[in-house]
């Protein structure tokens, strides 16, 4: 059994590992035959993180789960592949950093000052193929991601309330505990009006995640200290790393890691983040089972 699964950590005081994994059961009877058709979702470490998220109620937490599983089945965010939303990344606007931090979580850089598109679904998907590609990387024992957002030319026109909002709709209904923390570094004045609309959006878990840090304020550059070797860190966050974003080498990297995840597959490997991009007969009775069921529990679980 994985030690990701059943150790306590700060939030889990009130459950010993014998509770949680009586909870981890009982999500699995509520889910159903699904849970040994799509393993990897329905693995104890993922239940973890649904229950986490639905403070352990286990009614609310299959029900978020079935919900991902439906999403997936029919999103296919495992699918996603670099030709599909190359235009997307031309500017660097989202990558995956080349360093990790102290804990060994993967980075997400943001620079929202760099949109390049106007189409919310193709800057969604993109933000999917980047989250599910921070997943694919994560060390042995390490479930969680880092978010740094570098604020440099931002406006209040550099990204839509509706992509915000769609953004933290995905991050929290499909990918529960993903996130570690979310650094905010050097947001100008006028976003404070933004954060105003985005805050409601957001649940306490994930508000709680997300640091202000400002370059010329001493006290909120601790944060950066305390979780990034700053040899490594990127000069634009105060690091001391130059190399910045090189599109072409992404690209590569992009490619080799989508090559990694078609191997997977060829393979035999049934995991549900490396699924043939089409669906099955029997993955589509399982989404139209999934959403009855999810239906039914509108009425009467929650």
């Amino acid at each position: 059994m994985s030690s990701i699964q059943l150790k306590r950590g700060a939030s889990d005081k009130s459950l010993s590992p014998v509770d949680q994994q009586a909870k981890i059961d009982d999500v699995r009877k509520l889910i159903g035959p699904v849970v040994d058709k799509l393993p990897v979702l329905c693995s104890d470490a993922s239940i973890l993180r649904f229950l986490r998220a639905r403070n352990w109620n286990t009614k609310k937490a299959s029900k978020m789960l079935k919900e991902t599983l439906k999403w997936r089945l029919q999103y296919k965010p495992e699918a996603i592949r670099w030709e599909d939303i190359a235009q997307e990344a031309e500017t660097g606007k989202v990558y995956r950093a080349n360093y990790c931090d102290k804990l060994g979580r993967p980075v997400l850089v943001m620079r929202p000052g760099l949109q390049n598109t106007n189409s919310p679904v193709g800057q969604i998907k993109y933000l999917v193929y980047c989250i599910e590609n921070a997943i694919m990387n994560l060390v042995q024992d390490q479930e969680q991601m880092v978010w740094l957002v570098d604020f440099q030319g931002w406006a209040m026109t550099s990204i839509s309330v509706k992509v915000t909002r769609e953004t933290a709709r995905i991050l929290q209904d499909h990918y529960p505990e993903r996130l570690g923390i979310g650094i905010l570094y050097n947001p100008p004045k006028i976003f404070e009006s933004f954060w105003t609309i985005v805050k409601p959006f957001l649940e306490t878990k994930t508000y709680k995640k997300m640091k202000f840090v400002y370059s010329d304020d001493p006290k909120s550059l601790k944060v950066i200290e305390e979780i990034f070797d700053l040899d490594k860190l990127d000069v634009a966050f105060g690091g001391r790393n130059p190399a910045g974003f090189n599109l072409e080498v992404y690209a590569r990297q992009m490619k080799d890691d989508d090559s990694k995840r078609t191997n997977f597959h060829g393979s035999g490997c049934s995991s549900p983040f490396y699924q043939s991009s089409s669906l099955s007969e029997s993955q589509q009775h399982e989404s139209t089972d999934l959403d009855r069921d999810s239906n039914a529990s509108d009425e009467g679980r929650l």
